[in-house]
């Protein structure tokens, strides 16, 4: 049985992306067959596409880095025939085929079954970038958020977009921080009740410490919007870090750290316990509002791809890009 695929290859180190027609003997090591209705674009599968940073190692090779579908065969016990399924991390679309492609076989533990009230198509609307918004706003709520407003920077992209809704419909006071001016309407209507300008986060501040401004922060940026944001922290708040688009530097002091008692945390959604998995969907099923999460999600078919990814690298995407496998 053959099936349609994004599959990249590279030649003098240059990549190059073309829809093929497949066979299912042609698929990686697995013992689950999933047949794939969405998958999404992330930053990390446009550096994929335009072979930067050597994610991709091993040619040729399907991108996609997550993907939502239903198992047709399965040789693990936990699932059959029928089951709808999600996987997201376990550098699938990296060192394992993706999800742009008809079908994918990978390996059961690298699983979970969606909850009953999330779709397919809900579940790939937030993706990737919804289970690290939501790991992160758990690991905030662990810690304890304080009473100043729960800050969002990169807050028109993939992951802040979601943050910037989950936040709000678990009713907390959302900053959004962004470059983008344009898309203040569209951060307000997700739930923000403030927008704060990337370049107001973009320079160091003169002085270790400045005025406390934030109970808690997702930040997907870093770097200098990072070191910056951790001297406004209010006193024993959190930041969740989960994003580089800045660059991974981090110019900053013990002071925070010390005299305020700030919280860095680090969230990595690629090999995120099973466990957390489970619980971050079933929390997302509950909080996500169907109609808000329709107006961030732009729907693309696969031959769409390969311009979407120079697209996202270059801070032109909005919101969430899902790719329809049936289109």
């Amino acid at each position: 049985m053959t099936f349609r695929a994004l599959l990249l290859s590279q030649a003098d180190k240059a990549v190059s992306s073309e829809i093929t027609e497949l066979d299912e003997s042609q698929l990686p090591d697995g013992n689950v067959t999933v047949d794939v209705a969405y998958s999404t674009l992330n930053y990390k599968d446009g550096m994929i596409l335009n072979g930067v940073g050597r994610l991709v190692r091993d040619y040729p090779h399907v991108p996609g880095i997550d993907f939502s579908g239903v198992v047709s065969a399965s040789n693990d016990d936990r699932y059959v025939e029928g089951d709808r399924v999600v996987l997201t991390g376990w550098r699938v679309g990296e060192a394992h085929w993706g999800g742009y492609a008809e079908k994918a076989r990978v390996n059961a533990d690298w699983l979970v079954k969606l909850p009953e009230g999330l779709s397919e198509l809900d579940a790939m609307s937030v993706g990737t970038a919804g289970l690290t918004s939501m790991l992160a706003m758990q690991s905030l709520e662990e810690q304890g958020v304080g009473s100043q407003p729960v800050l969002v920077t990169g807050a028109a992209g993939g992951v802040g977009s979601v943050a910037v809704h989950l936040l709000a419909q678990a009713g907390y006071e959302v900053a959004a921080s962004t470059g983008r001016p344009e898309t203040s309407e569209y951060l307000t209507q997700l739930g923000a009740k403030q927008i704060v300008s990337r370049q107001e986060l973009a320079e160091l501040p003169s002085g270790p410490l400045s005025s406390e401004r934030w109970g808690g922060c997702i930040d997907a940026v870093g770097d200098t919007t990072l070191a910056h944001v951790l001297t406004e922290m209010e006193y024993g708040s959190s930041v969740a870090a989960c994003g580089l688009a800045g660059g991974n530097a981090l110019d900053t002091t013990v002071i925070p750290f010390l005299l305020r008692g700030v919280n860095l945390l680090g969230i990595d959604s690629v090999m995120c316990p099973f466990e957390k998995r489970v619980q971050a969907w079933g929390r997302l099923d509950e909080l996500l509002n169907r109609d808000v999460l329709s107006a961030m999600t732009t729907t693309v078919g696969l031959a769409d791809v390969p311009h979407l990814g120079s697209e996202i690298l270059a801070g032109k995407v909005q919101g969430r890009t899902v790719i329809d496998l049936n289109k």
